[in-house]
């Protein structure tokens, strides 16, 4: 059937489109943009006070499929994602088993055809079992469809390996994830080292951790002209030293997630063990040089690291609770309410973040843009609803994040992937 979305305000950087207009889905593709359009026996979707943007792509989600379904599947993350604007996203290969082989990824790409909701793409592996010390059956894992490789979850500490797997992996152009923590300086930590460490009584992970595994990681890029993609960064320091990296032309991008630029370290004061993340949450200083690299396009996504846990891992002390938090579904609500709203991005500069930047890195053809013949991946973002999160209202399986109870601007009231209808006013078709 063909879907006609009239009068929204369509924001699409990739064809320089800031404004009201029509678009025409049929057959799975973008058809036509433009004003007044009409199409006898079309499903018209009225947009009008909304904004229309290509399907949100989110490069780092975890999943827990195979291994640990109680905390999340690929259907509930799937539902999670759609909720949230995302249309695609890429997981993690940390499950048990890891993605570290064909025939996991290959059990992915299945599962995801089966379910039917959105575009699921997998990384590989760096290192077999994710141990660390040999590099894994590389072209078949990309052979078989993954579209990066990270041992995300776990840092690469051996420099020598990490340099071999830039080397392999540039003749494929794809790139390293890289979970950027000198591990010898942030064991046994639990959230960054300062002020609130020290007042609670707990282990500190110092800043220096990432700043020093950053700094290698752009050395050898430089050195080897591979491809590296630095995740979740949430440091000044880690920000300068990229667009530093970035005006001598090393093959370099990175990521940060809504957390780093929402919540500061004083968010676990009342040991808060949602607010339990790895990089752990730094201080206000650091959140101000988040939002300004995201503003002068030092770091180049806005992913959301989402990482369920179940009640039993997060409902317990502090210093044994596991790290991490969920946040598909409010990712564009806090980055809207957040960055938009207050005028450190615009519209155009948050759908970069968000999906042209994504889909770029991931070599994701025909995604990003609402243009005539590309992927009809679309969203439809309504900024005039605002919400309470709500622990008995959220789609993923686990429930462990800080922003419970707070109120939120902004909601996605429309989800197409691939020509279909898959989310609408609350409801999954």
């Amino acid at each position: 059937m063909d879907i006609l979305l009239k009068d929204g305000h369509i924001v699409d950087p990739a064809n320089r489109l800031d404004s009201t207009s029509d678009i025409l889905i049929r057959d799975e593709k973008i058809a036509k943009v433009g004003k007044n359009l009409r199409v006898n026996g079309a499903k018209t979707v009225d947009c009008k006070g909304k904004y229309v943007l290509p399907g949100l792509i989110d490069m780092h989600v975890h999943f827990r499929q195979p291994g640990r379904e109680d905390e999340e599947t690929l259907l509930t993350g799937s539902r999670a994602a759609l909720k949230g604007g995302f249309t695609s996203v890429l997981c993690m290969a940390n499950t048990n088993p890891p993605i570290d082989n064909q025939g996991v990824v290959e059990y992915i790409y299945a599962e995801s055809k089966r379910i039917g909701l959105i575009n699921l793409y997998t990384v590989g592996a760096v290192t077999k079992n994710l141990d660390g010390k040999e590099l894994t059956e590389v072209g078949q894992i990309l052979a078989a469809g993954a579209r990066a490789l990270s041992d995300d979850g776990k840092s690469i500490m051996n420099a020598e390996l990490m340099r071999r797997a830039l080397e392999y992996t540039k003749m494929f152009a794809l790139p390293i994830i890289s979970h950027c923590e000198d591990l010898n300086l942030s064991k046994d930590g639990v959230i960054n080292e300062g002020f609130v460490s020290t007042k609670l009584g707990l282990k500190g992970i110092p800043r220096t951790s990432e700043i020093a595994m950053v700094m290698r990681d752009i050395e050898l890029a430089e050195l080897t002209g591979g491809r590296v993609h630095i995740a979740h960064v949430t440091t000044r320091e880690a920000v300068e030293l990229i667009g530093q990296a970035k005006g001598k032309a090393i093959n370099l991008t990175c990521e940060t997630c809504p957390h780093y630029f929402t919540l500061t370290e004083e968010a676990v004061l009342g040991f808060d063990t949602n607010a339990k993340v790895n990089p752990p949450l730094r201080t206000k200083e650091d959140v101000e040089a988040i939002k300004k690299g995201l503003s002068e396009g030092t770091i180049d996504v806005i992913a959301t690291d989402h990482a369920p846990h179940s009640e039993e891992e997060k409902d317990v002390e502090f210093d044994s609770a596991a790290f991490g938090m969920i946040g598909l579904e409010t990712a564009l609500s806090l980055a809207f309410s957040e960055l938009v709203a207050k005028g450190i991005l615009n519209w155009k500069q948050l759908v970069e973040r968000m999906s042209i930047s994504p889909a770029k890195i991931l070599g994701l053809d025909n995604k990003g843009s609402l243009g005539a013949g590309s992927d009809a991946d679309v969203v439809v973002f309504d900024p005039k609803i605002n919400w309470v999160v709500d622990v008995k209202k959220l789609e993923s399986k686990s429930k462990n994040t800080p922003f419970i109870g707070k109120r939120l601007d902004g909601i996605v009231t429309l989800a197409i992937v691939g020509g279909k209808i898959k989310y609408e006013n609350g409801k999954f078709h």
